[in-house]
């Protein structure tokens, strides 16, 4: 091997500096991944909303995808969309009574938050 591409460290180990780069994607389902990229604000207020009334910021959300926001199911029609996002808000308004659907609803208004941080990141910033 060549000692540009290796080196041993104070074991005497030795450990390549070639590096590979592995990606990592996590495999949504379909209610997970109708989550709609929102702007920053609306997503905090889905949080806030979903804390409180649960399923409520859901329901909100679903109609930011009519107004154009992106998921990650760009091969599902819009209104399919739409309806998936629907179903996790009745999902949650349902199961509320037993805790579940409130503690989901939470969860998911996270959600909404931090896609909503990599929207935000992902977009170009205009000077």
């Amino acid at each position: 091997m060549d000692q540009k591409d290796t080196e041993m460290n104070e074991k005497g180990v030795t450990s390549s500096t070639s590096g590979v780069v592995v990606q990592v994607r996590e495999k949504k389902g379909p209610l997970r991944a109708a989550i709609p990229y929102m702007p920053f604000p609306v997503a905090v207020i889905c949080l806030f909303l979903n804390t409180f009334v649960p399923g409520l910021g859901t329901f909100v959300s679903a109609f930011t995808v009519l107004c154009g926001a992106r998921t990650d199911l760009p091969d599902r029609h819009m209104c399919c969309v739409f309806w998936l996002n629907i179903a996790a808000a009745s999902i949650q308004i349902v199961t509320a009574v037993v805790m579940v659907g409130w503690i989901m609803s939470i969860f998911w208004g996270m959600d909404m938050v931090i896609l909503a941080s990599y929207r935000d990141q992902s977009i170009p910033q205009q000077v």
